[in-house]
């Protein structure tokens, strides 16, 4: 393990960074090495596996303090199994009770049975998807790691063929009472079982797969349907795809974070989707019809006459879908006049001719403009 980097360093926070710097950074740096985003980069893709490892381990607060603790170590599959399982502290050593000693244990009481079912921890992974795949919705594969159940042995962590037997020495609990004579009686406490260190099973041939954890790190890929009109930065929850749990307890959960590519032309405001519109000066003035893009293809919109820049019109039930909902939004579109550039003579002539012919009943704004600086200065 030496030679990974601090997965502190990995994701560019400090050591005692808190849950959401931690998450902020997590989701910054997963943008950034994205595979979508570098297609065939082979180095951007072990950065984005190192980003979702280190946050793994760090957005999991019970893998967080095994981690500043011990380091790259203290994650390891195989902490804490034993001598016979590479176990950094030998055997006879229990880790759990070091870690109640320092910080009071992990999630509370300790349950008195070591083969109770435990939900495994949820995992994160991020999609891009288009702007029109946000509005329409759509079917995306995703990527991720998780911790499975080992396929060799099952999740048993026994070689094929062979099974753990339970632990004589505390029967299966995990946990065994040690009766203590002090000058006040007779003093009971309960402790982790020196004999299966805590899993109430002994595996006398490990599984050479997993090393007796009977879980290893897997990538999985799997089918997601994103919903009509989910927004930027929105988080799927994909029940049953995290973490496997321990003892037959029920997998975790995946969660997709779904980010969404800015669209060229259109701009979502809730579930309406805005867009400008450029007129000549020619079509303003006159009135026009004029071809507008949508979400659901083009459409033909009559401009009226005199139409000013900045103004803006509705096309009613254009817009984006209500998530998990009837209806759709509308479309907005505002209307901007382009002044040309580069006149030939002949423009600038006819132009002039048109400033000439016309007057101030053209023109409301620049009159209601040029009134109120009269006013101002009791003109």
């Amino acid at each position: 393990m030496a030679d990974k980097r601090d997965y502190y360093e990995v994701l560019g926070v400090q050591k005692g960074a808190s849950d959401d710097e931690i998450k902020k950074a997590y989701r910054v740096n997963a943008k950034k090495y994205h595979p979508d985003l570098h297609p065939g980069d082979k180095t951007c893709e072990e950065h984005f596996k190192e980003v979702n490892e280190a946050y793994e381990v760090l957005s999991d607060k019970e893998k967080r303090a095994r981690y500043d603790q011990f380091g790259h170590a203290g994650v390891d599959p195989n902490f804490g199994a034993g001598a016979g399982g590479g176990s950094p502290f030998g055997q006879g050593i229990d880790i759990d009770d070091i870690f109640s000693s320092f910080f009071g244990g992990f999630g509370g009481r300790r349950s008195n049975n070591a083969n109770a079912p435990m939900r495994g921890s949820d995992v994160e992974t991020s999609i891009y998807i288009s702007f029109e795949e946000s509005a329409k919705g759509c079917k995306k594969t995703v990527s991720y790691n998780c911790i499975s159940t080992c396929g060799e042995c099952h999740g048993t962590g026994a070689q094929a063929g062979t099974q753990p037997k339970t632990c004589s020495a505390c029967g299966g609990s995990g946990r065994v009472t040690i009766n203590q004579r002090t000058p006040f009686g007779v003093v009971q406490t309960q402790r982790t079982c020196d004999a299966c260190h805590g899993k109430g099973k002994i595996i006398d041939n490990p599984c050479k797969k997993c090393g007796g954890t009977g879980k290893q790190r897997k990538n999985k890929t799997i089918d997601v349907t994103i919903p009509a009109g989910i927004k930027d930065q929105q988080i799927l929850n994909v029940g049953g795809r995290g973490n496997a749990g321990n003892n037959n307890g029920p997998a975790g959960d995946l969660h997709v974070y779904v980010n969404v590519r800015p669209h060229p032309v259109f701009e979502r405001r809730g579930d309406d989707v805005w867009c400008d519109l450029p007129l000549t000066f020619s079509q303003a003035a006159l009135g026009t019809d004029v071809v507008v893009p949508t979400l659901d293809g083009k459409v033909t919109y009559t401009v009226r006459e005199g139409t000013q820049p900045g103004d803006v019109f509705k096309l009613k039930g254009r817009g984006i879908e209500h998530l998990n909902g009837r209806g759709k939004g509308d479309q907005y579109v505002r209307v901007t006049v382009e002044v040309p550039k580069n006149l030939s003579s002949k423009q600038k002539d006819l132009l002039r001719q048109f400033e000439n012919a016309t007057n101030d009943k053209n023109y409301a704004q620049r009159n209601s403009f040029f009134d109120k600086i009269k006013k101002m200065f009791n003109e």
